[in-house]
């Protein structure tokens, strides 16, 4: 069985290297590039793992982490924050708020492919 990835960035150039990096992987990739409705999608899609932007328009990565976590169906999906602003105050939030990985921008693909491979 493939692996499902849910792929939420705001960023069309960040959101199509994801996908198209997980696809050549062996992923199936379902990209969302706004973060309202990127609860709705997990729900629908189903994913083994959720790769987020933290910083978007309209939400942020962390709000939406923060509603995952709180819906009984979902909270168990392992989250990869994804950022360009890394800080050790923001990685420390984002983590004790339920996300198992976090990577900055620009990103390492081999760090990037080996933190979806550890949780996925």
């Amino acid at each position: 069985m493939v692996p499902k990835v849910l792929v939420v960035e705001d960023n069309e150039l960040n959101l199509k290297l994801f996908c198209d990096l997980l696809r050549a992987h062996g992923y199936s990739a379902e990209p969302v590039r706004d973060g309202r409705d990127a609860v709705a999608r997990a729900r629908d899609f189903r994913p083994d793992l959720i790769v987020m932007d933290v910083q978007m328009p309209h939400v942020t990565g962390y709000d939406i982490l923060l509603e995952l976590k709180a819906d009984p169906e979902l909270r168990t999906i392992p989250v990869m924050a994804v950022t360009a602003y890394a800080g050790r105050d923001d990685e420390d939030r984002l983590r004790g708020a339920g996300a198992k990985a976090y990577v900055s921008k620009p990103i390492s693909l081999h760090r990037f492919m080996s933190e979806v491979k550890a949780l996925a």
